[in-house]
């Protein structure tokens, strides 16, 4: 496991260096960090406080959801791998120009969906399915060269999103909104997948690296079983889209509607009982490691609430509705889950492969705060009240402190070659030439 996940870590800090173009397109965490987060900022400013300035044909929530998903949470993920294949394989994927055109695919998918029109539109489209090609590929390289086996599935897995994101994108131009939140849902399921996997590898690590004496059992069988359930959930949900079968509240249970969400309970509760298993009492005074712990909850819950929704087995009048509302699941999932996770990620992740002490400063806290405020708000708001306006503001408000202070910590640092290796570049190639046999 520690070979597996080695992440640099330096204590020691010279004076910093210059801005260097080397240093940004060295590991794929560095630009897309910064892109997914500052993307994160703005669509949400947009969203909530200017939403005309969206144009069609990808317009109001069908553009919200999918910059979320796909423009934000998949970005920062897709960032993560780029990186950490590079530790898995000993080979970096992407780095310099090459990474720059990948960046370059993601800025023209985000303009074109912005700025509407069918021309602009089918521009943002092609960029984007390059963007998740050119990534897919590049992992797919490391992980056969690197011979890193247990990770063959995750360039599979990148594919998957990009053609979530195109069926989604076809029924977005079709204005089908019951089936745009079905393919939605797709995307959310097959990012769950992703998160799932990572999060089970490197939340117990990190923990056990950062808690003196802590054990915890690695769960091997309950991964799997994890895994099994997670996908068979999202062949479901792939099914289901295929033969038309209805899936809205209130159309009655449904034989695949009813695997899907038996599957997704499973895969929840799976979550939840690994959470238990890793010691979380251990953790609470340690605010990198429980931000992580809480994400990988919200995530666990927000599997149940789908299960919930899916199986149409209970009553809409209960609980006035909000339990069988897509927002439910998607916010639990989507933003409690995922973002919470994220924001903790991008801190542990970049301050490890900066070289930087793995300790939290006072903005950075903050941020990990807001982030956790911005998700309680939100959920807050979906309950019908004279409030949920307000709650829904105050919400954006903190998730754009939140991710503000990050890239106000952090960009200085992305930026800038790492204090130990100057030359990051170079630093990458010895890397590959030293590691593979050992990351495997």
């Amino acid at each position: 496991m520690s070979r597996l996940l080695n992440i640099e870590e330096a204590s020691a800090r010279t004076a910093p260096a210059s801005p260097s173009m080397a240093a940004f397109l060295a590991l794929g965490f560095r630009p897309l960090y910064i892109a997914g987060a500052g993307w994160a900022v703005i669509s949400i400013a947009l969203w909530i406080f200017t939403p005309q300035l969206l144009g069609a044909p990808l317009t109001l929530v069908a553009w919200h959801a999918h910059e979320m998903l796909w423009g934000f949470i998949i970005t920062i993920a897709i960032g993560f791998l780029l990186t950490a294949s590079a530790t898995w394989t000993g080979f970096n994927p992407l780095h310099g120009r090459p990474l720059a055109a990948l960046c370059v695919l993601w800025c023209i998918a985000r303009i074109g969906f912005l700025v509407g029109g069918l021309t602009g539109f089918w521009i943002a489209t092609a960029a984007e399915l390059l963007f998740f090609l050119g990534a897919a590929i590049a992992l797919g390289r490391v992980m056969f060269k690197g011979r890193s086996r247990r990770n063959y599935g995750l360039p599979v897995l990148v594919l998957t999103l990009g053609a979530a994101d195109l069926l989604y994108l076809l029924a977005a131009l079709q204005g089908n909104y019951p089936v745009l939140m079905e393919r939605f849902d797709l995307g959310l399921i097959g990012m769950a997948v992703v998160a799932l996997l990572i999060a089970r590898r490197v939340i117990p690590f990190f923990a056990m690296r950062m808690v003196q004496g802590l054990q915890i059992p690695m769960l091997v069988r309950s991964g799997h079983a994890q895994m099994a359930f997670s996908v068979l959930a999202l062949a479901a949900g792939v099914l289901v889209q295929i033969t038309g079968t209805p899936m809205t509240p209130g159309s009655g249970p449904h034989a695949l509607p009813l695997v899907m969400a038996a599957s997704l309970a499973v895969t929840g509760l799976i979550s939840l009982g690994q959470l238990a298993c890793w010691k979380p009492q251990a953790v609470l005074r340690k605010p990198m490691l429980w931000i992580l712990y809480l994400g990988y909850a919200f995530i666990g819950i927000g599997l149940l609430a789908a299960a919930w929704q899916f199986s149409n087995l209970f009553d809409p009048a209960i609980l006035n509705g909000v339990l069988i509302r897509s927002a439910t699941h998607v916010h639990l999932i989507g933003l409690a889950g995922f973002c919470i996770l994220i924001i903790g990620m991008l801190t542990r992740t970049a301050l490890g492969h900066l070289g930087r002490p793995l300790a939290l400063d006072r903005s950075m806290l903050a941020g990990h705060w807001l982030m956790v405020l911005a998700a309680l708000l939100r959920l807050a708001a979906l309950w019908p009240s004279a409030a949920s306006l307000h709650l829904l503001h105050l919400a954006a408000l903190a998730w754009i402190l939140s991710l503000g202070l990050y890239l106000w910590r952090f960009v200085p640092m992305l930026i800038r070659p790492r204090p130990d290796k100057p030359s990051p570049i170079a630093a990458s190639k010895k890397t590959a030439a030293i590691q593979p046999a050992q990351a495997r």
